[in-house]
């Protein structure tokens, strides 16, 4: 049964810009690291924090500063106040910001929907009403017969009040401008850029986060990989939009929680099942790995339960995102901003996932491609040029699994001045294809891990979830 339908009015609408004379007119090009996130849709964040204040007070006293240090942080990165623009073919496409005319839309709304209940616990909750609480934005796509140059936002943000008892910060982005990294240094960076006492001033003497590498050169591409990349998207066009979460009654997001305890439980069981070749290839079992592999296991159960056992020899596909920077290709800083990702994809065929030692083959399996990938050091070793064909041919056979965001951003730290988020939400994976990872708030060394699953499904997974927890 579905639950009681909440709404959202809109309460103010305003653009918000770099400061003034602070930046100027940039063409920003697009790299072929950049250029195969058209495949992508928006993607949506959501931070909740405690207010326990009216509506009226928020816009008079938090709304204010909030709009002032979005604006500071903006003229440093500046890409997500302009625009992604897609001429007709040859062209390649690019972000253009243009001075005194381009920003980002702010939306401020007020919700009727309980505040505690979004953000107290890991039960389900409604899709429809998370995804009120973050902007829309166009999808674009670049297309090999079209004669029109199209326009899109890069970001959006919706401030959503709880009256009386919090706030939403929903911030929506075209994953073309920046990976999860660059959309985390700018969140931290206006967070730190809002709490401190002198603002941008403070931010940029103190360093409390770098500023971000905003040059594209850094990025060779002597091999030409961009138009090879850009000939696949256009060659999908209008159909390469892929993974939107559903927007109906009948979806729920849950958040599984595995605590330190548990994964370490999981590690200990994967290390003490290695052979001694495994060993001697000192494959790294992390957090990251045996959670990936449990909740693999877990989504393939649960796609079995809904749609029927696929023959044994059926290869299942997990995938999942490897930060370039710094580890893999050396000469690419920390704070580089735009998208500096490349992916792995590994295989299982169906007896070895779910046979009883499923999650154990998963992990391991997930460590020997990361560190597979650790010994990358050049561009062209990444061989994007080949992975949208790869990857398009891989899910036309088999259902494949994939993870969004990263422990590693630390969500849970993005403080304006007022705490720690009460929440954090990753709301536009897709439904049993894609889950979210992050640290836990409430456990250090715990992973939250999100999942959208349709409504009558979700005792089914809970069930699943915690029948393989007491089997590892």
């Amino acid at each position: 049964m579905a639950a009681q339908p909440s709404t959202v009015r809109v309460i103010d609408q305003s653009q918000v810009a770099p400061p003034p004379g602070s930046v100027s007119t940039t063409t920003v090009p697009l790299t072929f690291l950049d250029i195969v996130w058209f495949v992508c849709c928006p993607v949506q964040r959501i931070f909740f924090y405690e207010f326990p204040h009216p509506t009226l007070h928020f816009t008079q006293t938090l709304l204010p500063n909030l709009k002032q240090s979005l604006s500071q942080t903006l003229r440093h990165f500046f890409p997500f106040a302009g625009n992604l623009t897609c001429p007709p073919p040859p062209h390649v496409p690019y972000i253009l910001f243009n001075q005194g005319y381009d920003a980002v839309k702010v939306v401020v709304t007020e919700s009727d929907a309980d505040f505690n209940h979004l953000v107290v616990g890991n039960h389900a909750r409604d899709v429809k009403t998370l995804q009120s609480l973050v902007p829309k934005l166009p999808f674009i796509c670049p297309s090999s017969s079209s004669n029109t140059t199209h326009v899109a936002p890069v970001m959006a943000v919706q401030f959503t009040v709880f009256a009386n008892s919090g706030f939403s910060i929903g911030v929506t982005s075209n994953h073309v401008a920046g990976d999860g990294r660059s959309i985390n240094h700018f969140m931290k960076s206006w967070a730190s850029i809002h709490k401190s006492p002198q603002g941008e001033h403070d931010f940029i003497t103190t360093r409390s986060v770098s500023l971000p590498y905003c040059s594209k050169d850094i990025i060779k591409d002597s091999d030409g990989i961009s138009s090879i990349v850009l000939k696949d998207i256009q060659s999908i066009g209008d159909s390469c939009l892929s993974g939107e979460a559903p927007d109906d009654d009948d979806h729920v997001l849950i958040t599984l929680m595995l605590k330190r305890a548990e994964i370490e439980k999981l590690k200990h069981c994967v290390k003490t099942n290695q052979s001694k070749n495994e060993l001697d290839q000192q494959i790294h079992i992390s957090s990251f790995a045996v959670t990936c592999a449990f909740t693999w296991v877990n989504l393939m159960k649960l796609h079995e339960q809904v749609n029927g056992k696929s023959d044994d020899d059926v290869v299942y596909h997990f995938l999942a995102l490897v930060d370039c920077r710094e580890r893999i290709l050396s000469e690419i800083p920390a704070n580089y901003f735009g998208n500096c990702l490349t992916y792995i994809l590994v295989p299982a065929k169906r007896s070895e996932l779910m046979g009883e030692s499923g999650i154990v083959f998963a992990a391991k399996a997930i460590g020997r491609k990361i560190n597979e990938v650790g010994k990358l050091g050049a561009m062209e070793d990444l061989h994007l040029e080949n992975s949208i064909p790869s990857i398009m041919e891989v899910t036309k056979r088999s259902p494949v699994v994939s993870v969004a965001s990263s422990p590693k951003f630390q969500v849970y730290s993005t403080d304006f001045g007022w705490g720690r988020p009460k929440k954090f939400d990753l709301v536009h994976i897709a439904a049993y294809t894609c889950f979210s990872l992050a640290e836990s708030r409430d456990d250090d060394g715990g992973l939250d891990i999100g999942i959208i699953v349709q409504r009558d499904k979700m005792d089914i997974f809970k069930a699943i979830f915690e029948q393989q927890l007491n089997m590892a």
